[in-house]
């Protein structure tokens, strides 16, 4: 079943986006919780390790900690954070498979000691800089069917798998497991069931080498739903079928391999982006003719690419204009406030329905962009600062520096 209606409930984001009188980002922490317990209810028995790039907000990282989850970090920085809610390091790995040797090292001097791997190289720099760590090779996916696909930086083939986890236990390395991550905003079930179809290879060449893994990372991917396509579309994810496959999947696994296997998930914006808004305003609603003649109404918003929209040029944010529920309206570009074109909807991506009477100072709420919208964020990019940011919910709430 998809995440319930409660799970999805807007009713505290909105009324404290109309009690905002400046911008900022708004995190719903129970709207996250309620997120989180549909996500168990689906895939029961799986340990979550929360994609930390996805929102690296103490307030959000401590809701989550105490609600059981743990985290994938990317770096020692990530991995000191998430040591600051309390968890313990066995419920951190070190997720990225691009890593210093002194990145290494410090991981390890934390308590780390399950570290992501793709190469040889790789992993003679984990035995090197972290002795008896347990290693879980991600092995990469095409990235089909998701927003972004991930496909090539990430990830080595089956064939190098195999190499790679022969080389770990030949080091001193515990080979603990597998990991996959089959794009970020994945829109389709068939990527989750492609995935086990290859790590199911993974598993039954390495019980010929005598190599028994206890753990399958499932990755990230999961979907936010609120969020819309490049033309406006709700994107409207199979969340049903994506559950039931993974539910197959895991199955399929745990007959394959030699030994009992757990399973990992990192979700990111799965958990967050729907339970995240920001309240901006008008800048400007102008209208320009363009060289070809044609006449081109313009949005501009106070809030951009830069600080909390980074994510623009893939999808489209659901925007709504609270002064203005009736009325006219006009199809507009949106634009953020900073001099760069890249800063915009662009055109041919689809037009947006803007108030027609809307003025400069009006608030303008931006839903569904609490994923990233502080990870991407610059430290003010042509002097725009970061928005700050405020968590409700949860222990009664708190308000935080910028992002």
């Amino acid at each position: 079943m998809a995440p319930t209606p409660a799970a999805y409930d807007r009713t505290a984001i909105r009324a404290a986006l109309a009690a905002a009188t400046d911008d900022r980002i708004i995190y719903d922490l129970d709207g996250i919780e309620r997120q989180y317990a549909a996500l168990i209810g689906e895939l029961p028995g799986v340990a979550v390790r929360f994609a930390m790039k996805a929102c690296p907000v103490d307030e959000v990282l401590d809701h989550l900690a105490a609600l059981g989850s743990g985290f994938d970090a990317a770096s020692p920085q990530e991995i000191d954070q998430a040591l600051r809610t309390g968890v313990s390091p066995d419920r951190i790995h070190y997720g990225n498979t691009i890593k210093s040797d002194r990145n290494i090292a410090q991981a390890y001097r934390l308590g780390v000691r399950d570290f992501a791997t793709d190469s040889l190289e790789d992993v003679a720099a984990i035995a090197e800089h972290a002795p008896g760590a347990r290693v879980f090779c991600r092995v990469a996916t095409t990235g089909d069917g998701a927003l972004w696909g991930l496909s090539r930086k990430f990830g080595c083939s089956p064939e190098d798998a195999l190499r790679v986890l022969d080389a770990a236990r030949a080091a001193g390395l515990t080979p603990s497991g597998l990991s996959v991550h089959v794009g970020s905003q994945q829109m389709t079930a068939e990527a989750w069931g492609a995935a086990v179809e290859s790590l199911a290879a993974v598993l039954e060449a390495l019980n010929w080498r005598g190599i028994t893994l206890e753990r399958i990372n499932l990755g990230g991917g999961l979907p936010a739903l609120g969020v819309l396509d490049r033309h406006g579309r709700p994107l409207d994810p199979p969340l049903d079928k994506m559950f039931a496959v993974i539910r197959d999947g895991m199955e399929r696994l745990r007959t394959v391999n030699a030994a009992p296997l757990e399973f990992l998930m990192e979700p990111g914006r799965h958990l967050v982006a729907d339970h995240g808004a920001i309240r901006a305003h008008v800048a400007r609603l102008s209208s320009r003719r363009q060289l070809d003649g044609t006449r081109e109404d313009w949005l501009y918003l106070s809030c951009g690419k830069f600080n909390g929209l980074y994510e623009m040029d893939e999808l489209q944010y659901r925007l709504e204009f609270p002064t203005h529920p009736g009325g006219q309206f006009v199809n507009a570009v949106v634009a953020g406030p900073t001099c760069d074109s890249d800063d915009a909807y662009a055109p041919e991506d689809g037009l947006v329905r803007v108030p027609r009477a809307i003025a400069s100072g009006e608030p303008v709420w931006i839903h569904s962009c609490g994923a990233y919208a502080t990870a991407y964020t610059t430290r003010g990019f042509n002097g725009f600062e970061p928005l700050p940011y405020t968590c409700i919910g949860g222990t009664g709430g708190s308000d935080g520096g910028a992002a």
